[in-house]
């Protein structure tokens, strides 16, 4: 219990351990914590009082919450900016309101108004001695949106570590806060395959000793930061981090020596992976940043060095990149990728984009974007790598980068290609 202020103690089991209406009401716009900093009591009590509420329109990125996503009340109008996790549910039900921008811009976008920031729901650590609360592994647009936040509702849970890089918040800042004593999401995944291994080989052979690279999250990310054990002094920044960054850090692979900014710490906006990961990050040399900071675009300028992986879910014969849907329901975003390309084609070492080279027997190597949007332009992609090999993109004209971009597709596609590629008269 915290002295002065209305407190729950709370079973994450029971969704109705604190009545928000007295906070929240219809016309309003909430935000809270993606991933595994998600503050699911608050959350699933939010859905399961809308009826009383009234309609809410509420901004959430990546999320596995099912209250959220399988059958939510008609009153929850979900807002993000892309279909990541299990809001591909949402999107394949034209239940998601998709704001397309890059992540970079996710600060300003709330500063304006223009994302839902009437009340955040966010999940914290216990305050320290001086009563300030750290954000723990969920920093990324949550300490950018919560200056714009008149109401605050804080789950602090007792094993949300405590992270450093951010500013921590006053129990003060609280309109209301509910107590937990909960492990932390864990994110679904499973071991990476054969192809997947062969694609982070030829990932590998691209990075130099020194280079800071930014990567996702998943099973390919996973499979990449595998490969890298044989390299020395790595750096990264990079919007997330998983479990495979402990195990570089332990080898004495990711020193983070050569960089540029912040050398020997890893800079991250929030970690998503296993319990042993949020068990170690408060005590390894990982600083968590705010958006504005992670994705700004004057701060990457600085890391020379930078080498960017993303995937994609299309790409055409010139190197334009398609990550956010597939036919009409967003299974990805634009988010960083763009950010942090266009600094590693631009102003750092490269950019690299990463993928299988076919989806259900369909290849993923089009003559030209089958699903309309372009998230990355082909300007700001240097390699694009699949299990069969490397293209190499930079500074190629559009023939050569569309046979670079043949030699990588699946070997059964490639004559179709060809054909595609003859009859443009390249």
């Amino acid at each position: 219990m915290i002295d002065g202020m209305c407190t729950v103690d709370s079973d994450p089991t029971d969704d109705r351990t604190i009545d928000l209406r007295p906070y929240i009401r219809a016309g309003m716009g909430v935000w809270w914590n993606q991933a595994a900093a998600e503050p699911t009591p608050l959350v699933n009590a939010l859905v399961d009082q809308l009826p009383e509420i009234g309609p809410v329109a509420a901004f959430v990125g990546l999320t596995w919450n099912h209250a959220v996503t399988r059958e939510p009340p008609s009153q929850l109008t979900v807002v993000s900016y892309g279909g990541l996790g299990d809001l591909a549910r949402l999107s394949k039900r034209g239940r998601l309101d998709v704001v397309p921008c890059h992540y970079s811009a996710l600060p300003t976008l709330f500063a304006e108004g223009a994302l839902p920031c009437d009340v955040g729901l966010l999940q914290v650590a216990p305050p320290d001695a001086d009563g300030n609360c750290s954000l723990g592994i969920g920093v990324d647009y949550v300490a950018d949106a919560i200056t714009h936040t008149p109401v605050l509702i804080a789950e602090i849970n007792r094993q949300m570590p405590v992270t450093r890089g951010a500013p921590t918040i006053p129990l003060g800042r609280f309109a209301a806060v509910i107590e937990t004593d909960r492990p932390l999401l864990i994110a679904p995944e499973r071991e990476p395959d054969e192809a997947e291994g062969r694609i982070a080989r030829h990932i590998a052979s691209l990075i130099a000793d020194g280079d800071t690279i930014q990567i996702g999250v998943g099973t390919l990310p996973a499979a990449v930061l595998r490969a890298l054990e044989g390299h020395e002094d790595l750096g990264m920044h990079s919007g997330m981090i998983s479990d495979d960054v402990l195990r570089l850090i332990d080898n004495g692979v990711l020193t983070g020596a050569r960089k540029e900014i912040d050398a020997g710490k890893v800079v991250t906006g929030t970690a998503i992976g296993t319990t042993k990961l949020y068990e170690r990050v408060g005590s390894l040399p990982v600083e968590f940043r705010p958006a504005s900071y992670t994705h700004d675009p004057a701060v990457l300028a600085q890391l020379q060095s930078f080498v960017s992986i993303n995937s994609s879910i299309e790409i055409d014969l010139t190197g334009q990149v398609g990550a956010e849907r597939r036919g009409d329901v967003y299974l990805g975003a634009v988010g960083g990728q763009t950010d942090f390309s266009r600094a590693a084609a631009l102003t750092g070492a490269r950019s690299i984009i990463a993928m299988r080279a076919t989806t259900r027997g369909t290849s993923t190597i089009k003559a030209a974007l089958e699903f309309g949007s372009v998230t990355t332009a082909r300007t700001d992609v240097d390699f694009v790598v699949t299990e069969y090999g490397i293209a190499q993109l930079r500074g190629r004209d559009l023939a050569q980068r569309a046979r670079q971009m043949i030699e990588v597709a699946a070997p059964e596609h490639r004559e179709q290609l060809e054909r595609t590629l003859y009859h443009h008269g390249s």
